[in-house]
């Protein structure tokens, strides 16, 4: 591999922002940093890329992502830009207008927000569908839209109940009207296709392209399940390696199945040493453990109940998907077979969960364990993340002034929880250390529309209500460190990634611009043109590599 300088731009320093500087690469791995002529010396003989201006930066890691669902979704029924409701079902009719009459239709990425209380019906879905059984899951993944043939084909009516872990909107007789969320979701999943093998690893390579053409060379992928149709999305991964087809940097997150309890654990130690040949490039060393739901089907786990839509408190305080028992008991366990544990942490209640029982283990745990999303955080329990050593995982795209907030969160919310959402500043401030991610495909994967929304706390081009609870914001360099560094950490990858540094991977996001140089507004407007991994380049914007 020739060596290479990458000269006339900026880089970004850790903690700092971006200073002018050249980078020199052999054998992709930083080897000189400093002036032209310092790295030439250093390193001699080289291939220059001209930075026009820009900024080199160690490419990103996403903390929290799902690449194989994104991935295989783009080739069904795909939602993700529909932006009305009559969108969503022009494209629904059009998708199924050329299956045959007994397929189902699968896919989604439907907003919430397009369709009255957030629910849609399965009539409407029907006529769609043209009499072809469907499901569809929402953009959150939370919830999903069926239509009559599905339930027929799943044996759910009237008098079928709500699973322990799911609820079934319902018509006035009680027939499920098209709506389910959580743990309901299964009852019609389970008897629907699931993408086979070759689906899921072209998933996976069309996610590998995406997150290169934003500048991602690395992530955490958060749900490594075995699929109803017993493929294990493990085995994905280990082709994609034994190909040579995998070239960003993964670990992978095992799905910790809520029904069952401590005699998965075996299991889940098999499966991760199925892939320890491939460390550090691809570990399965994480747990995902989904503890609630989210805010806008009322399944997030909150210390104070919802209100309905007349402002009335109910009885309902979300869903707690892990009896707190058997999380404590499965925290301990988990911990001591070295595995990280990865949390689902929404609302408050569950956030204080995932923080009670990482308090139970023997301290301090060596294994990196992170709390993701976390929408609603109390303040006294902001100040435990970093006593307790857990990573507060980031997804800040979610953290501005837009439908699902003020139409679908807000109003059910109590007072008092309104203001404690997507607390950034107050993590920071209470010494938490912080990685972020997008959760793609339930929103735009670029790392630079996120941070535009931390800094900014609005999102880029966007209608002007007003910054969302601007006292939250985040400093430029300390999201960018988030996505950079602190994902590095959270992955066990700090001393190879996520910074500019001799020695460090030739990982790199190389921008058009600096955005340390314009104004917070502008943030959203850089541009990746060309991603690295190990000093090769793996996406140009003018060449599509």
């Amino acid at each position: 591999m020739a060596s290479k300088i990458f000269v006339n731009g900026s880089i970004y320093v850790t903690g700092v922002g971006s200073r002018p500087a050249a980078v020199g690469v052999v054998d992709g791995v930083i080897a000189a940093i400093g002036t032209r002529g310092e790295v030439g010396d250093r390193i001699g003989r080289a291939d220059e890329i001209d930075l026009a201006g820009g900024l080199l930066s160690p490419g990103f890691i996403d903390a929290h992502l799902h690449p194989i669902m994104g991935g295989a979704e783009r080739g069904q029924c795909d939602l993700n830009q529909a932006a009305t409701r009559e969108e969503v079902l022009r494209i629904v009719a059009e998708f199924a207008a050329v299956l045959p009459e007994d397929a189902w239709v699968t896919g989604g990425g439907w907003r919430q927000d397009v369709f009255p209380n957030g629910l849609p019906t399965r009539q409407e879905l029907d006529a769609a569908t043209g009499g072809r059984p469907a499901i569809l899951r929402s953009g959150e993944r939370h919830s999903a839209w069926a239509n009559t043939a599905a339930f027929r084909a799943a044996g759910i009516g009237a008098t079928s109940p709500d699973p322990s872990d799911g609820r079934i909107e319902r018509e006035a007789d009680g027939y499920p009207s098209g709506t389910l969320h959580e743990g309901a979701i299964m009852l019609v999943q389970s008897v629907a296709p699931e993408p086979d093998f070759d689906a899921m690893y072209r998933g996976l390579l069309v996610a590998q392209d995406h997150c290169f053409s934003h500048g991602i060379t690395g992530w955490q992928d958060a749900i490594l399940r075995v699929h109803d149709n017993g493929i294990d999305a493990l085995d994905v991964y280990l082709q994609a390696l034994e190909r040579g087809d995998l070239q960003a940097k993964v670990r992978g997150a095992l799905w910790w199945d809520r029904n069952r309890g401590l005699d998965q654990v075996g299991e889940l130690i098999e499966r991760r040493n199925r892939a320890r040949e491939w460390a550090p490039r691809f570990r399965a060393d994480s747990i995902k453990i989904m503890l609630d739901g989210t805010c806008a089907n009322f399944t997030a786990l909150l210390t104070q109940p919802y209100h309905d839509g007349h402002g009335h408190v109910t009885e309902n305080h979300g869903m707690r998907l892990v009896p707190f028992e058997q999380l404590g008991s499965a925290a301990k366990e988990l911990d001591a077979a070295g595995f990280q544990m990865h949390f689902h942490a929404l609302g408050d209640q569950a956030v204080r969960d995932a923080l009670d029982a990482i308090s139970s283990l023997p301290r301090p745990s060596l294994q990196r364990h992170h709390l993701a999303h976390l929408q609603i955080v109390q303040p006294d329990d902001a100040d435990r993340f970093s006593l307790l050593g857990a990573i507060a995982n980031l997804q800040p795209l979610w953290a501005q002034s837009d439908a699902y907030m003020h139409d679908l969160t807000i109003p059910f919310l109590d007072p008092q929880l309104r203001e404690l959402q997507y607390p950034f500043a107050t993590l920071e401030r209470a010494g938490a250390r912080i990685a972020a991610g997008s959760d793609w495909p339930v929103s735009d994967i670029s790392p630079v529309a996120g941070m535009h929304v931390a800094v900014n706390r609005n999102a880029t081009g966007a209608p002007n209500p007003g910054p969302f609870l601007p006292e939250e914001a985040m400093q430029l360099r300390s999201i960018w460190d988030a996505y950079t560094a602190g994902s590095a950490y959270v992955n066990g990858l700090e001393d190879r990634v996520g910074r500019i540094s001799v020695g460090y991977d030739a990982d790199f996001a190389i921008f058009d611009t600096d955005p340390f140089t314009a104004p917070p507004e502008q943030i959203g407007e850089a541009r990746v043109v060309s991603t690295w991994v190990d000093g090769r380049e793996v996406y140009s914007h003018d060449a599509r590599v």
